[in-house]
């Protein structure tokens, strides 16, 4: 269990590295996507299958889509679709096709032999998760809330065109 918590720990710090250092952000994105997916399997590994998969869905998932819509809101032209299918070689898939298949392998190790939950930690699930969020942390999460609803609003008409004069 040990050596599958410092293969994915090793994994999510080189991904991370990789998303830092690269240049071009399609490989960014690939290497955050891997990063994502190992810190889930940290968290499944510890005994909190919920926010591991809540990391799958909202993260990794949430990412590919703000993604995609970013590129759609770009309006690529020609040109610049061209130079995102040279940014797509096969090279560049092989490093976090790699990361996410030796977790993707721990995970199917440890779920065959059911022991992912054997770390010594207590199992975490949605209803607990739930009652901590809305119970003593209610303040807390109201509060990220509102901050997050700030960041969007201060978002929209730091980006928003002005019309008016174009």
């Amino acid at each position: 269990m040990e050596i599958a918590f410092y293969i994915a720990s090793a994994i999510a710090i080189y991904a991370t590295l990789r998303v830092v250092t690269n240049t071009n952000p399609v490989h960014a994105l690939l290497s955050l996507i891997v990063s994502l997916l190992a810190v889930a399997a940290i968290f499944f590994m510890l005994g909190a299958p919920f926010a591991g998969a809540l990391e799958i869905i909202v993260y990794a998932g949430a990412i590919m889509v703000l993604f995609v819509f970013v590129v759609m809101m770009l309006n690529i032209g020609p040109a610049v679709a061209m130079q995102e299918r040279a940014w797509l070689t096969p090279k560049t898939w092989v490093v976090p096709a790699i990361l996410a298949a030796v977790l993707l392998a721990e995970m199917l190790y440890l779920l065959r032999d059911g022991t992912w939950n054997q770390a010594g930690h207590t199992l975490v699930d949605a209803k607990q998760v739930g009652i901590s969020l809305f119970g003593p942390y209610l303040l807390v999460v109201e509060l990220a809330s509102l901050l997050l609803l700030a960041a969007l609003v201060a978002a929209y008409h730091l980006g928003k065109r002005d019309d008016q004069n174009g």
